[in-house]
């Protein structure tokens, strides 16, 4: 999701962090696709990942038909994008050959000077921390693993550029549980959950001036249905918050039977054809959710500690 939405919002966003993802719209909106080509998830005994099994250029010229036809931001705006990725030596879900796939996409826009690609540690399908989670060759939940690395520091030093030292403690700010259904109506119907989260350091309460925002889309089976909150408190973002008064977004997908039973974000059409562009029901509504959040406004009060 967030290829997906670093692509469509090229104009407004200004990197990405990618850990074990394909390309943008990979899956072309086809399940089949989604599960034996842009991953290994499909239950059957074989996958058929492959280096450029992708097909990066037809990609390509699906991103440049969108971009035509005003459905995605101009592709020019990418070229500034920094983008930090990071694919795990063991990972059984999203193999590094799509990985490799998306590092070749975005060398289609973006200098390869803005782009960093980690593939040296062997690590399982999930978010890398120095200290937090599972052993980093395990895979399970919460899907975050204690691989001496912090992927979360790592990434936003990358898009962002210098940052002040991380806080070790205990986390200053507040988090804040905010109603989705105001940016999508009846959000359960549409693989998003009734709730999302927000975490604002200390000094971002007051209005925010001066403030980053960055978006942490969690994986599939990652959400606070299934993990608690240890995406929320424990991905690795909010040290870095603290310290460099960035405000982190952590909305939330959901679970919709039959069709998305992981609570995956809506990468591969199970729930509206047009997920890979603006127009696309949860794309437009974390695009809301930001919108809110840099107009600098206070706006209806929907959030709870």
């Amino acid at each position: 999701m967030a290829v997906q939405f670093s692509v469509a919002y090229s104009a407004t966003v200004t990197g990405a962090g990618v850990i074990a993802a394909g390309p943008y719209s990979c899956s072309r909106g086809n399940l089949t696709v989604a599960t034996t080509l842009c991953s290994c998830t499909s239950g059957l005994p074989w996958c058929a990942v492959s280096p450029g099994g992708t097909n990066v250029p037809e990609l390509v010229r699906i991103t440049a038909r969108y971009a035509e036809r005003g459905r995605i931001d101009p592709t020019r705006h990418l070229a500034r994008h920094r983008v930090w990725l990071f694919s795990g030596l063991a990972d059984s879900v999203v193999p590094m050959a799509v990985m490799d796939d998306l590092h070749a996409y975005y060398e289609h826009y973006i200098p390869p000077e803005n782009i960093r690609y980690r593939k040296d540690v062997k690590a399982e399908h999930a978010m890398p921390t120095e200290s937090f989670g599972n052993r980093c060759d395990q895979l399970g939940a919460p899907y975050i693993s204690d691989c001496d690395i912090d992927g979360a520091g790592e990434l936003l030093q990358w898009i962002y550029g210098p940052l002040h030292p991380k806080s070790n403690g205990a986390a200053t700010g507040r988090f804040v549980e905010f109603n989705q259904a105001e940016f999508l109506p009846r959000p359960q119907e549409h693989g998003m959950a009734a709730t999302g989260w927000l975490y604002v350091p200390r000094g971002c309460k007051r209005g925010g001036a001066g403030c980053r925002l960055h978006v942490a889309f969690h994986g599939c089976r990652q959400t606070s249905t299934l993990v608690k909150e240890a995406w929320v408190r424990h991905a690795g973002y909010n040290g870095w918050a603290d310290a460099n008064r960035i405000v982190v977004l952590y909305p939330q997908a959901a679970p919709l039977r039959f069709r998305n039973p992981n609570s995956c974000w809506d990468w591969f059409n199970y729930d509206d054809p047009d997920f890979a562009v603006q127009s696309g029901r949860q794309m437009r509504a974390v695009k809301r959710m930001t919108e809110r959040l840099m107009g600098g406004g206070p706006g209806r009060n929907n959030g709870r500690d």
